[in-house]
């Protein structure tokens, strides 16, 4: 009897799995890409000019110089690139994979305030999806 109600629970546990849901694509991707770049990652904080008032959304992730400086001595970045549109020495993977594991291309890691990320590939590439929608800085 036992054997019979473990098998029986077995059975019931694994009909209540349900399989993961397919990869985000196209504009559902971008939107999760848009949630997590304006809301969780807070990229426009840096990577987009600041007016009085705040981000100046119009010229989104197109680089611009920090407003803030660190109060001690070390290795800093006073201006944050632009990003919209990829930067060109990128290539749509190696954001991915910077995204993934905070290493440029080639083997730098940016200097701070820029964090090191360490998103998972479904977030890096969702990401990556929205940055790449965006219209690159024309200057």
């Amino acid at each position: 009897m036992r054997n019979g109600a473990a098998i029986a629970c077995a059975l019931a546990l694994g009909a209540c799995s349900q399989a993961a849901p397919p990869p985000l694509t196209g504009e559902a991707l971008i939107a999760r890409g848009d949630y997590l770049v304006n809301n969780i990652g807070g990229c426009n904080d840096c990577h987009t000019p600041m007016t009085p008032q705040g981000p100046d959304l119009s010229r989104a992730l197109q680089g611009a110089p920090l407003g803030f400086a660190p109060t001690v001595e070390m290795p800093w970045a006073p201006v944050a690139p632009p990003i919209a549109g990829i930067p060109g020495h990128y290539t749509e993977e190696q954001f991915v994979t910077f995204l993934q594991t905070g290493v440029r291309p080639d083997g730098s890691r940016p200097l701070p305030p820029m964090p090191a990320f360490r998103l998972n590939e479904d977030d890096a590439r969702a990401m990556t999806a929205y940055i790449q929608s965006l219209p690159a800085a024309t200057e």
